[in-house]
């Protein structure tokens, strides 16, 4: 008890004696804070009385016993380096010091130039840096919100879409004699110029799929269609792209690159032949069977459809109702960590890898106002979580992936190691713990039927204007190399559904 009573003590009369740094800190603009710190003349005298003394305790000098060297010998041959380590830890721990006693949230470590800060011979030292924060702002009302369910009927029209698309999705890629068509793929040389490098970056037989917003060697091209219209084999084609400040890729963010494209080969797809064969892959006895599997399937889609759209309207209330600003360096430093979690979204809604590139190609060529709108909602969701008390447990974690590898035949261990090696199984954690959050919202949410027009109507233009991974879609006829998720998790469910009936047929 006299020891804990000593210690307690030697703490107050530390506390007493200790220097406290004088700290300023004001706004440097949206999400930015600036720290003016002025550490104390007493207080840099004490550190470094402490550091030669700690230092005389170990240093061997020749001609002196160890702990036995004059003060002034350890200065000149150890004064440099000393004084430097000194300089970095007083600061280093002043800046803890201060974002810790004024609660900043801070994003990433503060942005200090330590070669610009001297340790001063005299009077105090003082520096200063900035460093983001979180932006500051209230949630709005989250019990009562009024949604709208939307009932999605599943009429023949839209079966016979699906098997259509169906029969795309499993088709081939055939040589085309004429010119190029919208929905085309085209086996190109390019060549890429981009603006500041002297190199040119040549990419030999590279795969371009015809489309408005198309990607040609990582590039988003607008209208493309159009660039490539009428292209033949051996023709040439030529545009500069002005890439957004907040594209994924360094070597190209905010610059122009020139790019030209030499037509070498031109393909349609060719969508597979309704017949026994094609039947069989889904165990079907006939193309009524087929209609009838994917029916059922269509039904429960159409449910998770609903209640896609219904989380939806939840995004777009809470982004609509929350005003903040961020600044252009936040959005480019968050633009890997949304790609991220648009990652574990795609992964999550059980695409195939090759889906899951091609929308993250689409994802990555957002503007700047679409980078903001991702980043906004991620600390929106972020406080949301807080605010509700929602957490994300292990068996959750567990579960989420059991589900998603049984949709691509994989095993959740498997699934889990490459989630934790890529770094996107943190994001994974997010993506849950979002998905909680909207759940407890509907829970108390005023929620109104709608009718199936009213659901096409409405539903899918509310998603449009997101465009994140989080997006419904409607029921409606997907192209074949358009990566819907919905129509990969139909197809599967059809062969597990076929499998089911084939064994009870034997049975």
């Amino acid at each position: 008890m006299a020891d804990e009573q000593n210690t307690i003590d030697e703490q107050t009369e530390q506390a007493k004696d200790e220097i406290k740094n004088i700290v300023n800190i004001s706004d440097a603009g949206p999400c930015k804070k600036k720290i003016e710190i002025e550490i104390p003349e007493e207080k840099v005298k004490r550190f470094l009385d402490n550091k030669y003394q700690e230092l005389r305790k170990e240093a061997v000098v020749p001609g002196f016993r160890k702990g036995r060297a004059p003060m002034r010998l350890l200065e000149k041959r150890f004064g440099t380096d000393l004084s430097k380590q000194s300089k970095l830890e007083l600061m280093v721990s002043a800046a803890d010091e201060a974002i810790k006693d004024s609660k900043l949230d801070t994003l990433g470590d503060p942005d200090i130039d330590h070669e610009k800060i001297e340790l001063p011979e005299s009077g105090p030292m003082k520096f200063d840096f900035e460093v983001e924060v979180r932006p500051e702002f209230e949630l709005p009302e989250l019990e009562g919100i009024a949604i709208e369910k939307p009932t999605f009927a599943v009429t023949d029209d839209i079966i016979d879409a699906e098997l259509i698309a169906l029969r795309r999705r499993t088709g081939v890629w055939s040589p085309r004699e004429k010119a190029v068509e919208l929905d085309d793929q085209i086996i190109a040389d390019v060549v890429l110029v981009t603006e500041g490098k002297a190199d040119r970056d040549k990419r030999d037989n590279i795969e371009i799929y015809v489309r408005k917003t198309g990607f040609v060697a990582g590039i988003p091209v607008e209208d493309l269609d159009q660039l490539l219209k009428d292209a033949t084999h051996g023709d040439t084609r030529k545009t500069t792209v002005e890439i957004p400040p907040t594209f994924y890729n360094e070597d190209y963010r905010g610059k122009k690159v020139e790019v030209e494209i030499t037509v070498k080969e031109v393909k349609v797809l060719e969508p597979a032949e309704l017949n026994e064969e094609f039947l069989a892959r889904y165990g079907a006895a006939d193309e009524n069977d087929l209609k009838d599997m994917i029916r059922e399937q269509m039904t429960h889609q159409a449910e998770r459809e609903a209640r896609s759209a219904m989380s939806e309207q939840v995004f777009t209330y809470l982004r609509d109702k929350v005003e903040l600003e961020l600044p252009e360096s936040v959005v480019a430093s968050q633009s890997l960590s949304i790609l991220q979690r648009q990652y574990s979204s795609l992964l999550m809604r059980g695409l195939s890898r090759e889906q899951v590139d091609e929308q993250m190609d689409q994802l990555r060529a957002g503007s700047e106002q679409q980078a903001k709108d991702q980043l906004k909602m991620f600390f929106i969701m972020d406080k949301l979580a807080d605010k509700l008390d929602v957490s994300v447990t292990d068996e959750e974690i567990n579960s989420h992936i059991a589900y998603v590898a049984a949709s691509r035949g994989r095993r959740p261990e498997k699934m889990r190691e490459e989630l934790s090696r890529d770094g996107s199984l943190s994001q994974f954690m997010v993506q849950v713990r979002e998905q909680k959050c909207i759940e407890k919202i509907l829970e108390k949410a005023v929620v109104t039927d709608v009718a199936p027009d009213a659901a096409k109507s409405a539903a899918p233009k509310k998603a449009a204007a997101k465009k994140t991974a989080k997006t419904p879609k409607k029921t409606q006829t997907p192209k074949a190399d358009s990566g819907d998720a919905e129509g990969s998790n139909a197809a599967d469910e059809r062969r597990k559904t076929a499998a089911k009936r084939t064994k009870k047929k034997d049975e």
